[in-house]
């Protein structure tokens, strides 16, 4: 996690917060090590959700057809990065980092695949 604080009024990391916590709320009164268990194994359950609005899409299922849109896998890929960075919050006891640390975590792969963009927003390409 950055050495950051989550500023106040960041309305989509604020609900990240809240839901993150509502979760765990959820789970009140059982082992703290189960409940991380269980919101890594979400994002597992997600990644499947993702494989199979895509055999729908591509029509892999040819007793199904295509059952499936693009819209659809995106939104599961989705659901992905939202279980996700639940997890961070989870793990960063909900301050609200987990926005910070995906900022992060972008730039870094970036410049190590050498597309970053500079500070200031323009780029070499």
């Amino acid at each position: 996690m950055p050495d950051q604080t989550a500023e106040s009024g960041d309305t989509t990391a604020d609900n990240l917060v809240a839901l993150s916590r509502w979760i765990d709320a959820g789970n009140a009164g059982r082992d703290p090590e189960a409940i991380t268990w269980g919101r890594l194994a979400k994002i597992t359950e997600e990644a499947g959700e993702v494989i199979s609005a895509y055999i729908g899409y591509t029509g892999q299922n040819p007793r199904k057809g295509t059952t499936h849109k693009r819209s659809d896998v995106v939104a599961e890929l989705l659901d992905v990065a939202v279980a996700a960075l639940g997890a961070v919050e989870h793990l960063g006891d909900h301050q609200g980092l987990a926005l910070l640390a995906l900022e992060d975590k972008i730039n870094a792969v970036a410049e190590r695949a050498g597309v970053a963009t500079p500070p200031g927003g323009e780029s070499d390409g």
